[in-house]
């Protein structure tokens, strides 16, 4: 990737000249105390991500939806399985992180809040970059406030190459990125390139869904030199993987770079939770990775790992990055303390896909990832079977246009690691 590489030194090169080149100074805290609690199999704390409760008015309004009733809704008391959620690992009710989380808020309230590159950061930001990028075996890493942020900023951070190499005030065609988005990416890569697209910093082609003839004929169809590839590694409404073992095949025929966005398999899949480029054996061939910090680790945030060369760039060009308020320090205590967890309870990964292949074996369904998406069609069907489904005491949203396309309205499930035996809705 020496082209990009070179790219990137000089777009640095441009903004050290311009004095435009930024860098975060953490402010020193005291280490976070150790993580002691970890457990060998559930306890009762996992109770915490499984069982919820609606009030009757909720609960009401929902089963009200769609303009049917049963009239029996008096009889529910509210009380439901979450099926629904994003905590894969269970780690957001863990004692650890809640133990984290308070001992952070008793020491230093909510921490410096600010920017990350006016006060936000700290060495307990520094600390959980570290981990991540040991995680992802990338040089370094950049924490965000979100996953959403996170994409943007990497798109933001991408168009600023051509526009910072450009001869004139916008670049020309022939000088902008050319980048190659699959059909069914995230709405926040989605959102990136469209600002990208309105800058005309980038000249997007979008390919079929995971289907890499149809990405190899658009790049052999495209002059541009500046190529870059984009793609969720798990989709979130399919429960599919993007084939970045075929990916990889055409990255080193191309020569393009490329970015995934692991929110949905970071700690959940490969032997040690470093997502689906562990999984599938790539994780040198990732140029820049995407996550979350809501979902499997239960907690909040956003992060990217990449080489530190793009680190620089993204954090003096990626504005999503740049204007918003740093992760408080709290909540960056609870997801070293969810990364260590994860880490030393490897049995979590391992009854997420037991769930996946006993559900595989009970329905004769082709299940390849703990995120099962059964597709209804219509939205009367969907919400009809979502009253039936709350009324048998599972809390499954149905997943409704725009999220998804006309008459593919789904059910999205996410077993919770732990179904306890005692509570039984009726």
């Amino acid at each position: 990737m020496g082209q990009w590489d070179a790219l990137v030194d000089a777009a640095l090169a441009t903004l050290e000249a311009r004095s435009l080149l930024r860098a975060t100074r953490p402010i020193a805290l005291a280490p976070p105390p150790a993580t002691q609690q970890t457990f060998d199999g559930p306890g009762p704390w996992d109770r915490a991500a499984v069982e919820i409760r609606l009030d009757r008015d909720t609960l009401q309004q929902w089963l009200a939806e769609g303009g049917e009733a049963s009239g029996h809704e008096e009889e529910l008391d509210g009380n439901l399985i979450l099926f629904s959620g994003n905590d894969y690992m269970g780690l957001s009710s863990h004692p650890a992180v809640r133990e984290a989380l308070v001992q952070a808020v008793r020491d230093y309230g909510m921490g410096p809040r600010g920017s990350a590159l006016i006060c936000g950061y700290t060495s307990y930001h520094k600390l959980v970059e570290e981990s991540l990028a040991e995680l992802k075996k990338k040089e370094d890493c950049l924490l965000c406030p979100t996953g959403f942020s996170a994409n943007m900023a990497v798109m933001t951070a991408l168009g600023s190459v051509s526009s910072l190499l450009s001869r004139g005030r916008k670049p020309a065609e022939h000088e902008r990125i050319a980048i190659f988005s699959d059909a069914l990416n995230h709405a926040s890569i989605i959102d990136g390139i469209r600002l990208l697209e309105r800058q005309q910093e980038a000249i997007v082609f979008v390919y079929k869904h995971c289907d890499m003839f149809h990405l190899d004929f658009l790049l052999s169809s495209c002059s541009m030199e500046k190529k870059v590839v984009v793609t969720d590694s798990l989709f979130s409404m399919d429960g599919d993987f993007a084939p970045l073992p075929e990916l990889v095949k055409l990255r080193r025929k191309y020569g393009f770079l490329l970015v995934i966005d692991d929110a949905h398999g970071t700690l959940v899949c490969g032997e040690n939770g470093g997502g689906a480029a562990e999984l599938f054996e790539c994780e040198k061939d990732i140029d820049i990775g995407v996550g979350t910090l809501s979902k499997a680790a239960g907690c909040q945030g956003g992060f990217i790992t990449c080489s530190t060369r793009w680190k620089r760039l993204i954090q003096s060009r990626g504005r999503s990055f740049i204007f918003s308020t740093a992760l408080p320090v709290p909540v960056v205590a609870s997801v070293h303390a969810a990364l260590y967890v994860s880490r030393k309870e490897g049995w979590r990964r391992s009854v997420i896909w037991r769930h996946v292949q006993y559900f595989a074996s009970l329905t004769n369904l082709e299940i390849t990832s703990p995120i099962i998406s059964i597709v209804v069609g219509s939205e009367e069907a969907a919400l009809r079977a979502g009253r039936y489904l709350l009324r048998s005491g599972f809390h499954v949203t149905p997943i409704r246009p725009p999220t998804v396309p006309p008459n593919s309205c789904r059910f999205r499930l996410i077993f919770p690691l732990t179904v306890v035996p005692s509570f039984s809705p009726s």
